[in-house]
């Protein structure tokens, strides 16, 4: 054989080991490099593997529910279903950006490509009700998803060209959209009992204790009051590495109540363990009761190391009123942040820049580099000169709650859109008078919307504050049947296919996404493709801040604010880690202290 022949057939033989390697089953997948924890890990590094078990969870939760499927666009779901009574394949590790590891299936096999994807199921497996997690759930829960879930079911899962079931414990995927963060949504999918749901319809609510492969099962259930969900003592998944230290309550209880005081109330009198506060004037004056002074109650501030939640009042740009996005910033300009923070929420605060401030995915402060103007494409020609040198900042009030200074543009950019000040207030062309309505569902969001309420009334404007209740509030959101409304969206270190749910241009007609602000531009819809498309951090980091500043120039909500961290309060019978992950306090790691 020829020297020349011999070193081929070399070089073949070691291309095809690479790939071999590469397509190898593993027992973690990154979104974007390799996984942080080893294989060989022996718990996740914000629990306890020590923890005590046993004991109750009670945390009181403020609204109602008539369903305990979530994964419906129909009724008010139940909280608690997906966390304690579902699995996915996959599981994932808080304290990274987005980094699954095996659960339901041991191991996932992905092509360099991400083209084709095969989950291994672990033959231990189990349902609740004994029966054995197969292929033919997998493959179940996903048509199922697609064609009876979620907006956001149909639009991951409908990307499947193929699934392959060689026996019952291997599932292989197959897409032809290219999408890189596909085989780690699917790898997120809940499974369902194809048993329990085959010969039911999965779209409509129901109460009937839902039957899932978690380390819970539903118990005792009263529609709109409580639910209880119970440890099943022969969990499966019990002494996997990904479950070590998490899961240590005998039974987990969630109340409903009318609204947060009578939730404070609760937790005061002790009928709840665990309480997030979200009122800075209630943390800062109304944890003063007896069991706080006696030390029966720790009070801490839990830090997050995740993009701030983007919160504030969205404009329904469906509603003509709200589609002039000079209409949008003038209103933007006449919030007045400065004086409701002194003024309600004792300085607690600082404003939210954006849909990812305080992470390096942001866009505040950063002027467009070059591969963010590649993203952009002809938007970048689009946008304001103070946009693509990163110099636009929030208006900032002089804290009076009347700033005549930024009125007076928050007027002048009004009568630009056709807007002047009639007899009655501020009118349009044809006369028509500027009135609008504030959604809202507590007494908390009331309390910012009178303020901005009073606000808009120095301008011409007339703004009516309505309170409806969770159910009511829940079902004008899903259809968009509203003018504006208080929302927030929490988006994390590693944005992917949830952003279309979120922001794509199908969000504007099709009912029960998150688009509340009916947003469809094609440049929106650009840069969240590239996100998914990117192979590299950098790619990534500039499809983002792309997206992050589209938006806020758009002008689509009045931003908030946050704390910067959670405000927590817990009974002493509660423990938890010293360590806790980036997204801040979480409750699947506490434990009853005995």
């Amino acid at each position: 054989m020829s020297k020349l022949r011999r070193t081929a057939l070399f070089a073949t033989a070691f291309l095809a080991l690479t790939t071999l390697s590469e397509a190898a089953p593993r027992p973690g997948i990154a979104m974007l490099g390799e996984p942080a924890l080893p294989p060989d890990f022996k718990n996740l590094p914000y629990a306890n593997p020590d923890a005590p078990q046993g004991g109750e969870l009670r945390q009181a939760i403020t609204g109602s529910f008539d369903s305990v499927n979530p994964f419906i666009v129909k009724g008010a779901p139940v909280t608690g279903t997906r966390t304690y009574v579902f699995e996915s394949l996959l599981g994932r590790n808080w304290n990274e950006a987005f980094s699954l590891y095996g659960l339901i299936a041991e191991t996932i096999e992905v092509s360099d490509d991400r083209q084709t994807f095969t989950f291994r199921i672990r033959p231990e497996a189990k349902f609740s009700d004994g029966t054995p997690v197969t292929a033919a759930d997998v493959v179940f829960s996903m048509e199922t998803l697609r064609d009876k879930g979620r907006p956001n079911f149909k639009t991951s899962y409908s990307k499947i060209s193929k699934v392959e079931t060689p026996d019952d414990h291997t599932v292989t995927f197959h897409q032809d959209a290219g999408d890189r963060e596909l085989p780690l949504i699917v790898g997120l999918m809940p499974i369902l009992s194809k048993a329990q749901w085959q010969a039911r319809d999965f779209s409509q609510t129901t109460l009937d204790p839902m039957v899932g492969s978690g380390p819970y099962v539903m118990d005792k259930i009263k529609a709109g009051e409580t639910i209880t969900f119970r440890k099943n003592p022969d969990y499966w998944g019990k002494n996997l590495p990904i479950n070590k230290g998490l899961w240590n309550f005998d039974t987990v209880r969630f109340d409903y109540y009318r609204d947060a005081n009578a939730a404070f109330e609760a937790f005061k009198s002790g009928l709840a363990d665990v309480r997030i506060e979200t009122e800075p004037g209630r943390w800062n004056t109304g944890y003063d009761f007896p069991a706080v002074k006696d030390g029966k109650i720790t009070l801490e501030k839990v830090e997050q190391k995740t993009p701030a939640a983007a919160s504030g009042f969205i404009f329904n740009t469906r509603r003509p009123i709200f589609a002039d996005p000079r209409v949008r910033e003038a209103l933007v300009m006449a919030f007045d942040f400065e004086w409701a923070n002194a003024n309600l929420f004792n300085n607690a605060y600082h404003r939210t820049y954006g849909y990812y401030g305080g992470s390096e995915l942001s866009s505040e402060g950063k002027p467009v580099d070059a591969a963010e103007k590649q993203v952009l494409g002809d938007a970048f020609g689009k946008l304001r000169p103070d946009f693509v040198d990163g110099s636009y900042r929030l208006p900032v009030s002089d804290g009076s709650g009347r700033d005549r200074k930024m009125l007076r543009k928050a007027v002048s950019l009004l009568a630009e859109a056709g807007w002047t000040m009639g007899n009655n207030g501020l009118v349009n062309a044809k006369g028509e008078p500027f009135t609008f309505t504030i959604l809202v569902k507590d007494r908390d969001q009331e309390k910012i919307a009178l303020h901005y309420q009073r606000t808009l009334q120095a301008i011409g404007i007339t703004v009516n504050v309505r309170i409806v209740d969770s159910a009511q509030f829940l079902s004008m959101q899903n259809s968009y049947d509203f003018d504006m409304i208080p929302w927030t969206w929490f988006n994390s270190l590693s944005p992917g296919n949830e952003q279309v749910l979120y922001f794509g241009s199908e969000g504007r007609t099709v009912q029960g996404t998150r688009n509340m602000p009916g947003i469809a531009d094609p440049a929106v819809d650009h840069a969240i493709q590239s996100m998914l498309d990117a192979k590299s951090r950098d790619e990534f980091v500039a499809a983002v801040r792309a997206e992050d500043r589209l938006l806020t120039s758009g002008f689509y909500m009045v931003p908030f604010f946050d704390a910067g961290g959670q405000w927590v309060a817990r009974w002493n019978t509660i423990g938890r880690p010293e360590a806790q992950p980036l997204t801040g306090f979480e409750a699947t790691t506490l434990w009853h202290n005995k």
